[in-house]
């Protein structure tokens, strides 16, 4: 085997520079309560990576120190090799993460194209003054900005809904659209929170076409938390598992699946001794 197939097969050996996200003894507490304890893991560019575990295992959580929308603790969150504590969330997003949520947060009163346009806008190129006296590069950037949304609409298939408002979209597509609002702000980490939830077996098979899919187009670096099973051992190269704040279990899917501390995690003490947890 050439050293560069070993690299491609085995992440843990590709060289520090393709680090995306590393984090380190992240903790977090509310008050008296601890809501995730020494939670670390490294995910290299290109990776597309699960955080899994029952409810109210600190997830989403992580999510929010790594956007900057919750402080931590104690511990440290690198991105690219810059440390991301106490940055603003807007200026997390400029460096290149930009994430879903887990209940839908799409501007539901704007149109399915404006939703998207105000993505683009920290890249408009006109200055305040030019905005309000709509002169200078406001028209032509104004312009490019609408025509870069439609086209990005089209790869989401979302073109035909352009004029609708955001709100009147079936379920599915207004998941898409806000994943489509996310990749507009051109990040290079993308962290998905539950992006099947509420859909339908149809809509979840879509959309792990489509997280495939803008992972390859958009050469993303994609975190993923996520409920059904299904969509996690389906497309995620590595799986970490929480339980009550603590990381219990990481590899790939097999192993996951077969995990004895998983199984009791989903199942509760007393599952089968060699049960595949409910992931398959």
């Amino acid at each position: 085997m050439t050293q560069e197939n070993t690299l491609s097969s085995n992440p843990s050996l590709m060289p520090d520079d393709q680090v995306v996200l590393e984090i380190e003894s992240l903790t977090k507490y509310f008050g008296g309560l601890r809501a995730v304890h020494n939670f670390d893991v490294t995910i290299k560019e290109g990776e597309l990576v699960g955080l899994i575990g029952p409810n109210g295992a600190g997830k989403t959580t992580i999510f929010n120190m790594i956007t900057g929308l919750y402080s931590i603790s104690a511990g440290d969150i690198r991105y690219k090799a810059r440390r991301l504590i106490g940055m603003e969330p807007h200026a997390i997003t400029q460096l290149g993460i930009a994430r879903t949520f887990q209940n839908i947060r799409l501007f539901p009163k704007l149109t399915v194209l404006d939703n998207v346009r105000i993505a683009y806008h920290p890249h408009a190129g006109y200055n305040m003054l030019e905005s309000i006296l709509r002169m200078g590069r406001f028209g032509a950037k104004e312009k490019e900005l609408t025509e870069r949304a439609l086209d990005f609409l089209a790869v989401f298939g979302l073109q035909d809904r352009y004029n609708e408002i955001a709100s009147n979209l079936p379920y599915g597509e207004q998941r898409r659209l806000e994943i489509a609002r996310a990749l507009a702000a051109e990040p290079k980490l993308l962290l998905l929170d539950e992006p099947a939830a509420g859909m339908n077996p149809g809509e979840v098979i879509a959309l792990m076409d489509l997280i495939h899919f803008i992972r390859d187009r958009f050469k993303l670096t994609i975190f993923l938390i996520e409920h059904q099973m299904r969509v996690v051992m389906g497309i995620c190269e590595w799986i970490t598992v929480m339980d009550f704040g603590e990381i219990i279990a990481r590899g790939t899917p097999g192993e996951i699946q077969n995990d004895p501390k998983v199984i009791e995690a989903y199942l509760g003490k007393g599952a089968v001794t060699g049960a595949r947890a409910e992931v398959a």
